[in-house]
């Protein structure tokens, strides 16, 4: 199948993939410029914050006072992330944080109990409390994530039963529970993915789900994160988180000798579909400032290649 879409939309992980990771506390008013230029882009999503633990991610511990500082613009929604119900709790009780509906699950038990203390197993029957809670909230349950969808560095491959087995048991949840299905996104936590992969993966669970749909949450820990949003692109999928310069990586998904690589880069990404003639309703040059921006806040050159290479525009108003 070969069906490239007309549309995408990229949902913006960076000012919480990316400054979790980093071993310092960058100064808020710093992150919320890089939020408030993100928001000039046409970005229709951002992920500004993680609320969990503040004595194992400290660099998230000012999430309330974050959204507190930047400034709101109409048409973008200002999310946030949670682990457990306290996180929740903390989100639910910030004001400016637009309530997104997740649940999530996992594929190995090692890296569930590096993220969360619990098993796959303990972790996908949570869920069903989680949609009631968000029922009692008056929350629509929007995504179901699905992590390390490819493999996992702690136990290697993840079969593909895994995966269908998983969604098999979202179609559950949502029947017993009388929900539409939510947005199912495969997480390539730790870069396992490779493009017929990625392939065989949408297929399989686009074959049980055919209403829904699919995202995909990409890192680019091995170089190929491109080319697994442009097999994603052929298989027809329109959503994908992504982070401004290629920011961040899960500070719990690696050995020693492995290093985390943030989420596909926003602006490469944009820029190679904008390429393709598929829209992303994003200004290419501003989230170019927006990178640039990034880079001269963490103080080191960062992985994206059009913040460095430039757009065409330039030269195509030239000639």
């Amino acid at each position: 199948m070969s069906d490239l879409p007309n549309s995408v939309e990229f949902h913006e992980e960076g000012p919480r993939e990316g400054f979790q990771i980093e071993k310092c506390v960058y100064p808020l008013e710093q992150r919320a410029a890089l939020i408030d230029a993100l928001s000039a882009t046409g970005l229709k999503q951002i992920q500004v914050a993680s609320f969990v633990n503040q004595k194992m991610v400290p660099q998230m511990a000012d999430a309330e006072q974050l959204f507190a500082a930047i400034k709101r613009r109409a048409g973008v929604r200002y999310t946030g992330l949670w682990l457990n119900k306290t996180g929740f709790q903390r989100a639910a009780n910030t004001p400016g944080v637009d309530l997104d509906g997740k649940i999530m699950f996992y594929t190995t038990d090692a890296f569930s109990q590096h993220n969360n203390g619990c098993s796959a197993a303990e972790m996908r029957d949570k869920q069903a409390e989680w949609v009631q809670i968000y029922d009692q909230h008056h929350i629509p349950l929007e995504q179901a994530y699905i992590m390390t969808a490819w493999g996992c560095n702690f136990q290697g491959d993840v079969p593909l039963s895994a995966i269908t087995d998983t969604v098999k048991f979202i179609i559950k949840l949502c029947r017993d529970n009388n929900k539409p299905l939510p947005n199912i996104y495969l997480a390539d936590t730790v870069g396992w993915a490779t493009p017929e992969k990625v392939k065989q993966r949408l297929g399989a669970v686009r074959d049980l789900v055919p209403e829904a749909r699919l995202g995909l949450h990409l890192h680019d820990t091995r170089g190929a994160g491109a080319a697994n949003v442009y097999a994603a692109l052929q298989m027809g999928v329109q959503l994908f988180d992504s982070s401004v310069a290629g920011l961040g990586g899960c500070p719990f998904a690696n050995h020693s000798d492995s290093m985390a690589a943030g989420n596909v880069c926003t602006e490469d990404m944009v820029f190679m579909c904008e390429e393709m003639g598929i829209a992303t309703g994003i200004d290419l040059d501003a989230l170019i400032q927006a990178s640039r921006l990034a880079e001269k806040i963490i103080g080191r050159k960062l992985n994206g290649r059009v913040m460095h290479g430039g757009s065409l525009s330039k030269y195509r108003k030239n000639n």
